[in-house]
């Protein structure tokens, strides 16, 4: 029986007359093929048994046939759920040029999806000829419609840009791709020509390629069937658990041998390339990938990873904003007739950090955390602007450390996260100079927590120790003393205070200079 046979004889049943096929699963190992049906009216246990009974017609000889009936009713905001979904998992380019609130959607027969788009997306869109037909025909295996989907103008489609706050781009960064090279037939002949690194592996596919070295083989069993005695009634199927990495990340996935290519898959070793094609998909709120097909396949020669492009700089604050600054005891800083030009067309973002130790890279050891962050920011000449927030370390604070900052676990137990706070703090730095007293600590520890968080902390930075260090002649270099040389007076060990006390400090030993230093 063919899927349209199959679809016509359970629409024969008034609970399925809409009925669409959303999928067909075979299982091997368990004999057994399911068949998924939408359907879009309420069905009775009758026209469940009819497709049971259909489906049991439609499986494959020696297989076991299974129905599983949805019921789905399409309306406007599930179907543009569904588009969203759609777009980001599959055309991500256009997920970031469409809103929820430029689809238009109208029930009717058939269903009418509109994009609205502006005159440079519609570009994009026109040359993109099947990315409609491929929303129209999600949609029409999802629910009991049919769908036409079109393109107008926002002004026309009603959607009128309104003059509100703007909205946070989305995130969209091509994954990176490799050429696969040295291509071996095992499962598969066509070949992949292309892989995606494993570290951007961060998105649902039904076709992906990871090809990379071997470094972990496992075989494994899954679960014994059994029955409501608990006796065993069906053994496990075996499978084999490979890791690989390709030098940008590591992914571990299940794959079941073919009869025909397990003697080639077994050869495999761990230190071996391979090509992977699968699927990866969410499963339990986390994704995972299954291979499909193994092949031999590596890197080009020499293959260094070219580098991600961070995350785009937020355009709001979200947890951490900037305050205004004045600080009337130390007025003689900003005499404008005695600052160099360099001080004053340049914009610098002056910075301190609290840690929970002195780890500040993950090779020293367990990374340890930042507890506050404070900051000013020097316009002009003048500091103009403050950050400052606690933040929640996620551990034990040591000792020594609430001895040495007076930051205790109850002050920070409430304080945001780190992950909350560095979007702000890396759009506080945006287009700015860093400085620091001994700049290169604090700044590996934010460069790494930035890091983690996909943005980019790439920055120009001015130690004020070092700068002090080749224009003063004291005891010793250390914040406190080049405070007390300057007659400025703060509480020390604390992250607000620190980082004022550094921009007035640089500021005099700019002035001093007359330029910055050169790199």
């Amino acid at each position: 029986m063919t899927q349209a046979e199959f679809l016509r004889q359970i629409r024969e049943n008034d609970g399925l007359k809409h009925a669409v096929l959303r999928k067909i699963e075979v299982d091997e190992g368990e004999k057994r093929c399911l068949f998924e049906v939408i359907t879009d009216t309420p069905y009775t246990a009758q026209d469940e048994q009819a497709a049971a009974k259909a489906a049991e017609s439609a499986a494959p000889s020696l297989f076991r046939g299974e129905v599983k009936i949805v019921k789905l009713v399409a309306d406007p905001q599930l179907i543009r759920h569904k588009i969203l979904e759609y777009l980001s998992h599959s055309h991500r380019a256009a997920a970031a040029c469409i809103r929820g609130e430029d689809i238009t959607v109208t029930l009717g027969d058939p269903v009418r999806f509109t994009f609205g788009v502006d005159g440079a997306e519609r570009g994009f869109f026109e040359k993109n000829e099947q990315l409609l037909t491929g929303v129209k025909g999600m949609l029409e295996r999802n629910f009991c419609n049919v769908f036409e989907g079109s393109l107008e103008d926002k002004e026309k489609a009603g959607i009128a840009e309104e003059e509100t706050e703007e909205e946070e781009q989305f995130d969209y960064r091509p994954a990176r791709t490799f050429s696969v090279e040295g291509f071996e037939t095992i499962d598969e002949a066509n070949v992949p020509k292309k892989a995606t690194y494993i570290a951007d592996c961060d998105f649902t596919s039904d076709a992906l390629t990871i090809c990379g070295a071997v470094t972990y083989i496992q075989e494994r069993t899954t679960k014994p069937k059994t029955d409501a005695s608990g006796a065993v009634v069906k053994e496990g199927k075996p499978y084999l658990r490979f890791t690989l990495n390709d030098g940008t990340g590591a992914m571990s996935f299940s794959y079941f041998p073919r009869k025909r290519t397990e003697e080639k898959i077994r050869e495999i070793k761990e230190g071996d390339w391979i090509a992977v094609t699968g699927e990866n998909e969410i499963y339990g709120e986390r994704l995972s990938f299954t291979g499909r097909y193994i092949n031999r396949g590596h890197a080009p020669e020499g293959f260094v990873p070219e580098k991600r492009q961070g995350k785009a700089v937020p355009l709001h604050y979200s947890k951490v904003a900037p305050e205004e600054l004045i600080d009337y005891s130390q007025m003689n800083l900003f005499d404008q007739s005695v600052m160099p030009e360099d001080l004053v067309k340049n914009t610098f973002v002056v910075f301190d950090l609290e840690t929970t130790g002195l780890v500040n890279s993950p090779t020293g050891g367990k990374m340890d955390a930042i507890t506050e962050i404070g900051a000013v920011k020097i316009i002009g000449g003048e500091i103009k602007e403050k950050f400052t927030t606690l933040v929640n370390p996620e551990r034990k604070l040591d000792e020594e450390i609430v001895k040495l900052t007076g930051i205790t676990d109850e002050m920070v137990k409430d304080a945001p996260k780190i992950g909350e706070v560095i979007p702000d703090f890396v759009k506080f730095c945006d287009g700015c100079l860093l400085v620091g007293h001994n700049v290169q600590f604090d700044y590996k520890f934010v460069r790494y927590y930035a890091e983690k968080e996909e943005y980019a902390f790439e920055f120009k930075t001015y130690d004020t120790m070092s700068l002090a260090q080749s224009m003063l002649f004291l005891s010793n270099y250390k914040l406190n003393t080049l405070a007390d040389h300057y007659g400025i007076s703060f509480n020390h060990h604390r992250a607000w205070d620190d980082a004022l006390t550094t921009a007035k400090i640089f500021i005099e030993l700019i002035k001093a200079k007359k330029c910055l230093p050169k790199s």
